[in-house]
């Protein structure tokens, strides 16, 4: 059995499908499955088993000599979110839970990280783990991921195997339910096409201009290829990028997709809202040498081409990945 947590949401479903597509089946799904507007994202999966996320550790414990992996995907995704005992109850306790549960039955552990570790980036991109101590990050959700991972890493004992994955700036296909915290891609997609034009945040730094602002843009795709990597790979622990490894503008990504919509380039510039202005991160970059150097050679979608395929084959159909 693999196990996949969080696999109702954006990331979650689609590693499921990946590993359907490499013939694998005997997947156990954790995820809260009140939430009736994600089921579409499982919609064709194939797995034995659905499992709530709050008895999953006891059901670890009934059952882990038939669980061979264990992804963790789950988390409170939500930026805004400021309320931090949420936060550290199912991103850094739960995920500790998990952790050494591992260690118990002997499993491979691959868990999400995030990005918003890094902060403003005043320290840089670097997945290097000895600048781990340093990072600040920008609000309570990026916290919550740091210190799991400062966490682990100052653990005696460890699972035999373990990674954890920063993702950047994720977008792709079932990704609809997340609202506001949904990609830019998807936000732009909707605007375009019923309005024409899409509204961009104007910059607030003097050194960025309107629309310059850069990020990490990553396709999901991609992700879960990383993913799929490690299931196989299984040394080399630690703390990895994921993320294309090329910083693009918001307006190259406004570009890719009124182009894949084959509409004309209409942009207008609104003010970033205030309640997330002093926490917006205006660069951001994965260093990918770490993932390099340890054999991974798949080369990742331009923001051309993730967006082009992203459009076409799933917004514009209305299709589930």
């Amino acid at each position: 059995m693999i196990i996949v947590t969080g696999a109702a949401g954006f990331i979650g479903s689609c590693l499921v499908q990946k590993l359907n597509a490499a013939g694998f089946t005997d997947i156990i799904l954790v995820d809260d499955f009140t939430k009736v507007e994600k089921e579409n994202n499982l919609t064709g999966k194939k797995f034995s088993q659905k499992v709530d996320r709050n008895i999953f550790p006891q059901w670890l414990d009934e059952n882990h000599q038939l669980v061979q992996f264990i992804f963790h995907i789950g988390a409170r995704t939500d930026t805004t979110e400021f309320d931090k005992a949420i936060l550290w109850k199912l991103n850094t306790d739960y995920t500790k839970t998990l952790w050494n549960a591992c260690i118990q039955y002997g499993l491979p552990f691959v868990y999400a990280s995030s990005a918003a570790t890094y902060g403003l980036g005043e320290f840089g991109y670097d997945d290097d783990e000895t600048k781990i101590n340093q990072l600040v990050p920008l609000n309570p959700y990026g916290e919550s991921k740091n210190e799991f991972d400062k966490w682990a890493l100052s653990q005696a004992k460890q699972p035999y195997f373990w990674v954890g994955l920063k993702f950047f700036n994720v977008y792709g296909p079932n990704e609809y339910h997340k609202n506001r915290m949904a990609s830019v891609v998807l936000h732009a997609f909707h605007q375009i096409k019923n309005t024409g034009g899409l509204n961009l945040f104007k910059s607030h730094h003097p050194d960025f201009k309107d629309g310059e602002q850069m990020r990490d843009f990553v396709y999901v795709k991609d992700v879960v290829n990383v993913l799929y990597f490690f299931l196989h790979h299984r040394k080399d622990s630690g703390i990895y990028n994921l993320g294309s490894g090329k910083a693009r503008t918001f307006k190259d990504l406004a570009a890719a997709t009124f182009k894949a919509l084959d509409k004309k380039f209409n942009v207008n510039f609104i003010d970033t809202p205030a309640d997330i202005r002093d926490k917006y991160q205006y660069f951001t970059e994965a260093k990918m040498q770490k993932l390099v150097n340890i054999g991974y050679d798949t080369p990742f979608h331009s923001i051309e081409e993730g967006v082009q395929d992203y459009v076409a084959n799933y917004l514009a159909e209305n299709k589930y990945l």
